[in-house]
């Protein structure tokens, strides 16, 4: 009996559950915590500190106010000397401290970004470990294109384009056209790839793959080809296969205007007085980069009190040139240099008025002006590799004449 009543009773509770609604009971998700990644480490794991570098503050002084104590920071600065001298943080750049989350708040981790991309990390356990690594970059191909109404910087400025790409553009074209002649109705394309850090912050220029200029209604084209696997050298060609780069740069530098050509007869401004000016005076900003204007060995960097600071560059056994006033040179006697390599910087020193540089040309020991004899071009691709060339741009030629012209 006592069985019978305790099935009855089983039944009664089964019904009843049965029959229950649930539709007032309300299930929430719990929602998973997002994780935030960074240098290789999992930041939710720390207490994140992020800083810059401060004028005057030294690698001990920042480790000091995070609890690392003098013994430590010496053991550190001993231990990682190879991969960074901490000496050497510079006032501005970002670091990272990763700090243990429980009450001590212990600095674990040290991440200093001498650049963008560049990161060095120092592990602050017992046994210290550091080393260096890149942020993710991510390259994105674009193109461009855009008409100009007063200069080729305007033209891109207007299309959104970074400085970065009208240097890069300009470079391109530097030996071949006369930006200062570029008339209103000219035309560019470009094809080009952006690097970008974490797939989101701009990062600079990868590369420039193609480029067409439309200039006084004819084409200029740019196709960016490496001529040498081994040693990864590239260069700009046309649709012909020649070079845009000439034997020589038109100038030593970006330069604002002319202040002196060459002449035979010009009044110095220091000596007051008639004489030859054999050279071309670059005017530009105090500290401006001077480039040799040629591949050559540099024959004399020295200082005379005419000259001031000055570099002179033997080319072949046909060319040199010399560059003068410089507030500071960048090479010395004896060292090769690549056109377009920085040799010293824009000052005054020596016989001269303001900021520019006085470039000298020599032709067969004599010298000359660069403007008024008719230089050497660089050389074509060979002939064995003309047909590898010309399969490379076939496409890139389709998709640059293909992206829509611009006009006025």
């Amino acid at each position: 009996m006592k069985k019978i009543a305790y099935l009855f009773l089983v039944s009664l509770l089964f019904i009843n559950c049965k029959n229950d609604t649930i539709d007032d009971v309300e299930i929430k998700e719990i929602e998973e915590p997002k994780i935030y990644e960074e240098f290789g480490f999992i930041l939710n794991d720390y207490n994140v500190v992020k800083d810059t570098i401060k004028k005057g503050e030294t690698f001990g002084f920042i480790m000091d106010r995070h609890g690392v104590s003098p013994a430590q920071v010496y053991a550190i600065v001993n231990t990682v000397k190879d991969t960074i001298d901490v000496a050497l943080l510079r006032a501005g750049r970002p670091y990272t401290i990763l700090k243990s989350k429980d009450s001590l708040s212990k600095a674990e981790v040290f991440i200093y970004q001498p650049t963008r991309i560049d990161y060095t990390v120092i592990k602050l356990s017992d046994s210290i470990i550091t080393y260096n690594e890149k942020l993710p970059i991510t390259t994105k191909r674009k193109t461009a294109s855009g008409v100009i109404t007063s200069s080729l910087s305007q033209a891109m400025s207007d299309e959104g384009l970074s400085q970065a790409l009208v240097h890069e553009l300009s470079s391109v074209y530097q030996w071949t056209v006369d930006f200062f002649k570029l008339q209103k109705g000219d035309n560019f394309k470009i094809i080009y790839n952006e690097n970008y850090i974490n797939d989101t912050v701009y990062a600079g220029i990868e590369s420039v793959e193609a480029t067409l200029l439309n200039h006084n209604e004819r084409p200029y084209y740019g196709f960016k080809y490496l001529t040498d696997s081994i040693s990864g050298l590239a260069d700009y060609y046309d649709e012909k296969a020649n070079t845009l780069r000439s034997f020589f740069l038109r100038a030593p530098l970006n330069y604002s205007r002319i202040s002196s050509r060459f002449t035979k007869r010009r009044f110095h401004p220091v000596q007051k007085r008639w004489k030859a000016h054999l050279g071309t005076d670059y005017a530009a900003p105090h500290g401006t980069p001077i480039m040799a204007t040629a591949n050559g060995v540099v024959e004399r960097s020295a200082y005379t009190s005419a000259n001031g600071n000055y570099v002179k560059v033997k080319h072949n056994n046909t060319y040199s040139t010399q560059y003068l006033h410089m507030s500071k040179r960048a090479v010395k006697a004896g060292q090769r240099v690549k056109q377009g390599e920085i040799i010293g910087y824009v000052g005054s020193t020596g016989l001269a008025t303001g900021p520019h540089v006085c470039y000298r040309f020599w032709y067969h020991g004599k010298q000359v002006d660069p403007y008024a004899i008719k230089l050497p071009a660089a050389e074509p691709i060979k002939e064995e590799h003309k047909d590898a060339y010309f399969k490379f741009i076939k496409d890139l030629k389709i998709e640059i004449d293909s992206i829509p012209k611009k006009s006025i």
